[in-house]
């Protein structure tokens, strides 16, 4: 039965995947919605009726053919209304699922999924508990400094948590794998967000709730401090979004400097999020996507391939092949293969098998680009492949692919 093992684990990665991601939809929809709705309600007129009933504001909508008049109290309302919907089951699912697949993914699989030996030999616990403790020390970190005078300026406060997850990024691309490093800050951003919705959001929330059931007016601290920590998640939204899909990537974090592309891809991303965010309130700046898209353009020109260089043509093609079918055999048919053995793998990674001459000419240009342009595979390099062997590779396939 241990055989079934690997292929289970495929099993459960794939479920707990798909519901990450769409409770992650659930979530992030919620977040970007209560977002815009707040930046687009406006002010009753001075004396209404609304007004009079400490409306601070209010919208009319259309969507899916009916009309919709959402109103936001500036403190709350008269009466605790007798059904009170609460948003906060996609976030925790969404942070439950993500430990789940990380673990599944990551942490089952250390050796192939989070350590590499050209960065740093590490065991597979070690890899884990640098992964875990980031999490437990970066929510830490993060909430004392929201509780602390630097909390109360918006600009600072963000600069200095910016800075303080790219100095995570550097270090852990010293001591993880690009991509576990990527990962682990995304968990990261996530365990932040999901925390801001635990610790402060709710309890602040259901501090105001126990209030009115009293008979006392809620104290709007607690709305205050609620409003501040989603304004943080909603600028967490596109960069944690990016770390998310960014393992289909290796050009970004198999880069020598991973953790500055993270950096600048995720400055575009606040940018932009920023647009979005003064747009809701009626102010157009096409600057903050200028920006976005300028340091985007920038990450994609620092981090092209370079120009390969002209290698002559291989005097018996089918010698040279045979060559880089022996490399193949020996460094990529662990994982690629129709029955893998590598621990952990119970099919070929995205299906792409190179047990024979056809398989490994079809998918020339796939082994190319991820053996000598992005050195992504092997994973983590596992089977020690050289770099004379990634040579023979790009020769071959510079020469035709013959």
């Amino acid at each position: 039965m241990e055989y079934l093992i690997p292929y289970g684990l495929e099993w459960a990665n794939l479920l707990v995947r798909w519901l990450h991601i769409v409770t992650g939809i659930a979530w992030i929809g919620a977040s970007f919605y209560f977002v815009w709705l707040d930046n687009s309600i406006r002010p009753p007129a001075p004396g209404s009726d609304l007004a009079k009933k400490g409306v601070s504001g209010e919208l009319w909508a259309v969507h899916g053919g009916g009309f919709y008049n959402p109103q936001k109290y500036l403190v709350a309302p008269a009466e605790l209304p007798k059904e009170l919907h609460w948003f906060k089951w996609e976030a925790y699912s969404t942070w439950l699922s993500g430990i789940a697949l990380l673990t599944i993914a990551y942490y089952f699989n250390a050796q192939a999924m989070m350590i590499d030996r050209s960065v740093a030999d590490i065991s597979s616990w070690q890899a884990v508990g640098i992964g875990i403790g980031t999490l437990v020390v970066g929510w830490t970190v993060y909430d004392l400094l929201c509780r602390s005078p630097l909390g109360k300026r918006d600009l600072w406060f963000g600069v200095v948590i910016f800075v303080l997850i790219v100095a995570t990024a550097y270090g852990l691309t010293h001591v993880l794998s690009g991509r576990a490093a990527y990962i682990h800050i995304g968990a990261l951003i996530g365990t932040i967000m999901v925390g801001n919705v635990l610790m402060l959001i709710i309890p602040g929330q259901r501090k105001m709730v126990d209030a009115m059931s009293a008979g006392r007016t809620p104290d709007p601290i607690h709305g205050q401090k609620a409003k501040q920590r989603s304004v943080h998640n909603n600028y967490f939204t596109l960069p944690v979004l990016f770390i998310m899909i960014s393992n289909h990537y290796a050009m970004t974090y198999r880069n020598d400097r991973a953790w500055l592309v993270l950096a600048f891809i995720m400055a575009a991303g606040v940018f932009i999020r920023h647009f979005f965010n003064l747009r809701h309130k009626g102010r157009v700046e096409w600057r903050y996507p200028a920006i976005g898209a300028l340091l985007l353009a920038g990450v994609a020109v620092a981090i092209a391939p370079s120009k390969p260089v002209a290698v002559a043509p291989a005097a018996d093609p089918a010698a040279a092949f045979a060559t880089v079918q022996a490399v193949v055999a020996q460094r990529c048919v662990a994982c690629h293969s129709a029955h893998p053995t590598q621990a952990g793998f119970a099919a070929a990674p995205l299906g792409v098998a190179f047990d024979n001459a056809a398989e490994i000419h079809q998918n020339a240009e796939k082994i190319y680009k991820q053996v000598v342009q992005t050195k992504a595979m092997p994973l983590a390099n596992l089977t020690n492949m050289t770099d004379a062997e990634r040579t023979q590779i790009a020769a071959w396939y510079e020469s035709g692919a013959k």
